[in-house]
């Protein structure tokens, strides 16, 4: 059997999810990883066949996407050329971590596709929404990665289909210390405009995680470090808690070691809009940004002792036996043949 292993690569979540996973996916055959987007900071560890531009989120300075730098790094044409020059028909089966490319290919080409993702789980009932108004939201998270069939991670199992997440080996293995530190990952704020707001809350020091910024020690209770595996992980181990955005990994890593967290969801960004919704059902204090009013909540947080942690079990190779065996029953059912679920665009291809 010939797999393609399609990543997206917008942040890191999505990366360090498949250093797991990879190494059973091998076992099943022969596989080659394709990698798309532009805003992880991590390597892979693994050999990389295709690397593509992709269609990615740009991250604003203020907390949220950059509508307008998104817009521009998008290219129908190049998209088009990057869905062309991809050898599809050459795979048995594609699994996808919301990788928009393969995913299209997949459901053109009649090549069984199975979504195996963060977002996939948001497809599923039950499964806590954003009150928000956002058509345009629900149609990408339901449209931009497309798939036959779906295994969604998600903090808590709402459906059959969801499973609790994937946590990295050098998390599994640690022993969580607190060296008093808080660490920070808010990859759509500005480091030093970070530091400044976090600089008012009293008697906390503060590691600032940073996509733009190089190594700079603030002052003697904030630094801001580049993004990187290891300093990261060394930092959320020895941490007293966690601040980061509603992403889902490192909310998923800080609630296994036990540290106190607290989440800012990204403006217009949907898919943290609900993942900000279910840790608030599940008692974790959610702000929607930094002003004055925030920084005191921040401070109460940081002064209380609560603590919520789950053990989550490593259910990394069940996960790949769920992929195999969907794989399975679409070889039998044909049901990725002339599949009909298709956003209009893609209609149009396939007809054309």
């Amino acid at each position: 059997m010939r797999i393609l292993y399609a990543i997206q690569a917008t942040g890191n979540g999505h990366l360090s999810r498949a250093r797991e996973i990879l190494p059973h996916v091998f076992k099943l055959g022969q596989t080659d990883v394709l990698l798309s987007g532009t805003q992880a900071e991590i390597q892979l560890n693994h050999p990389i066949k295709y690397r593509l531009k992709g269609l990615s989120f740009a991250f604003g300075k203020n907390g949220g996407v950059d509508i307008w730098n998104t817009y521009n790094e998008a290219s129908i044409l190049r998209l088009f050329k990057e869905y062309e020059s991809l050898p599809i028909e050459n795979y048995d089966l594609i699994i996808n971590d919301f990788e928009p490319i393969s995913a299209w290919a997949g459901q053109l080409k009649n090549i069984p596709t199975i979504s195996l993702s963060h977002q996939a789980a948001l497809l599923e009932p039950n499964v806590p929404i954003a009150n928000e108004t956002d058509p345009l939201g629900k149609f990408v998270l339901r449209n931009y990665a497309p798939a036959h069939k779906r295994i969604g991670f998600h903090f808590q199992t709402y459906s059959a289909n969801i499973l609790t997440p994937i946590i990295r080996s050098e998390i599994r293995k640690a022993s969580p210390t607190n060296k008093g530190h808080f660490t920070v990952y808010l990859p759509a704020w500005d480091a030093l405009e970070l530091a400044g707001k976090l600089n008012q809350v009293k008697g906390v020091k503060w590691h600032i995680f940073s996509k733009r910024h190089p190594y700079t020690r603030y002052n003697d209770h904030i630094t801001i470090f580049p993004v990187a595996n290891e300093s990261f992980t060394k930092s959320l181990i020895e941490s007293s808690g966690v601040l980061c955005g509603a992403g889902f990994e490192t909310p998923a890593e800080a609630i296994y070691l036990g540290k106190k967290l607290m989440v800012v969801p990204m403006k217009n960004q949907f898919e943290q809009l609900c993942n900000a919704k279910a840790l608030e059902l599940m008692r974790f204090p959610v702000i929607k940004d930094l002003k004055d009013k925030s920084l005191s909540r921040i401070q109460d947080w940081i002064d209380s002792d609560q603590r919520i942690q789950l053990s989550y079990s490593d259910n990394t190779l069940y996960s790949v036996e769920k992929v195999l065996a969907l794989y399975e029953e679409l070889r039998k059912t044909g049901n990725y043949k002339n599949y009909t679920n298709l956003p209009a665009p893609l209609k149009h291809l396939k007809s054309a």
